[in-house]
């Protein structure tokens, strides 16, 4: 099974510990998926992942980069831009959320099987999920499950 790896699980291994239980029980459950899970898949990441994780403090960029360096990389491919302008505007999503509907616009065009991200803003949460399905049924795409690391333990 393939699963593209977002930006917020390479984010959430290396940061600091949160003080905000939520969030720390997130990093906690992805710091277990990927020491216990992931080996289980092939992962993938793309070159979104990849300017995302080097942006920001250089210290973590370094340590994002290093954590996720072996695994491929995906390209933007001719229709991904499109692709990822329709999500856009059929998901209702907010213009700064482009980078969110590359992310379902490269694991659709790559057909992956699992997107696997903590942004449940703008991927992953149920009125996107059923949207995306909508979308991708009228236009012939496949679909790739959307989740979090805590619903693939």
């Amino acid at each position: 099974m393939k699963i593209y790896v977002e930006t917020t699980i390479p984010s959430y291994l290396v940061s600091r510990h949160s003080r905000d239980i939520i969030v720390l029980a997130h990093q906690q459950i992805t710091e277990e998926w990927w020491e216990e899970k992931r080996k289980q898949f092939d992962l993938y990441v793309s070159t979104v992942v990849l300017d995302e994780i080097s942006a920001g403090d250089k210290t973590l960029a370094k340590k994002r980069y290093d954590l996720i360096k072996g695994i491929p990389s995906l390209e933007l491919m001719p229709d991904t831009e499109k692709l990822a302008r329709i999500y856009l505007k059929e998901l209702n999503l907010p213009n700064k959320a482009l980078r969110d509907s590359l992310h379902i616009a490269m694991a659709v065009g790559h057909e992956m099987d699992y997107i696997l991200t903590w942004n449940c803003a703008h991927i992953a949460n149920e009125q996107i999920r059923r949207k995306l399905q909508e979308i991708n049924s009228k236009i012939g795409k496949k679909t790739p499950l959307i989740c979090t690391p805590e619903e693939l333990i």
